[in-house]
């Protein structure tokens, strides 16, 4: 008798081993009570007395799907993104919320559309690791009594209407246009600057306006269908008018 009931027991003891992984959590309910969270290994979990759940804890990604969301200023625009996150207390996970998963993805989803609501359009497409990291706070600290830690949260397409991005095309033609402008105007600026100083140098210098005008003379040549127009420097009509007068 004692012998089929150290049998009976041992059979049951070997149908109740579970085995709980490294990247897993169990926890375990006596008579449907939370009893205790099962670490990695073997574990005896009776049939009837006990049931247990096992909790990945390794880092998730969840999808946050496209959502439709107006901005500050008006703009209706589509946006999605996804979220990274871990389990940091296995009972929670489960005793505080019914799905986290899902939960995690819904909270991601509010708090995103609510996000992209209290920004301007230039806002949402220049500071987009700005806006991930305000939503990855706030969804941090709503799923903490959940026991989850969200790691991360990065926004991914963020598509606008035609018409808008052709308004957006427009303005960042004229702003290419405009500073084609402006970087021609400082251009003449510093050429008519570096004439003015080379003329300043030569006025100062005697006979640099003659030797300007042989070089200027001996590129000419050195193209035959070229038509030369000799230019009388001033002084050169004064010393001719000097020597008529000498007559």
């Amino acid at each position: 008798m004692i012998i089929s009931l150290l049998v009976i027991f041992l059979v049951l003891c070997l149908f109740s081993i579970r085995q709980i992984d490294e990247y897993e959590r169990g926890i375990l309910f006596r008579f449907g009570k939370f009893a205790k969270i099962l670490n990695p290994g073997w574990h005896l979990v009776f049939p009837i007395i006990h049931s247990y759940k096992k909790v990945d804890v390794r880092t998730k990604a969840v999808d946050v799907p496209e959502q439709e969301a107006i901005t500050r200023d008006n703009v209706s625009i589509k946006i999605n993104a996804v979220l990274y996150y871990k389990i940091f207390d296995a009972s929670k996970s489960i005793l505080a919320v019914q799905n986290y998963n899902y939960a995690v993805s819904q909270l991601a989803q509010t708090t995103m559309r609510n996000i992209v609501g209290s920004v301007s359009l230039d806002e949402l497409l220049t500071e987009r690791e700005k806006l991930s990291t305000e939503i990855c706070k706030i969804v941090d600290e709503e799923t903490d009594p959940w026991g989850i830690k969200v790691e991360n949260v990065e926004l991914k397409d963020i598509s606008l209407p035609e018409e808008m991005k052709r308004v957006i095309a427009k303005v960042a033609e004229a702003e290419r246009e405009k500073q084609a402008v402006i970087t021609k105007a400082n251009g003449e600026v510093e050429a008519a600057n570096n004439l003015a100083m080379a003329a300043s140098i030569m006025n100062q210098a005697p006979g640099a306006l003659h030797l300007r005008t042989l070089s200027t003379l001996n590129d000419l040549s050195s193209d035959q269908s070229n038509t030369v127009i000799f230019a009388v420097p001033i002084e050169g009509l004064e010393a001719l008018k000097g020597i008529a007068n000498r007559k």
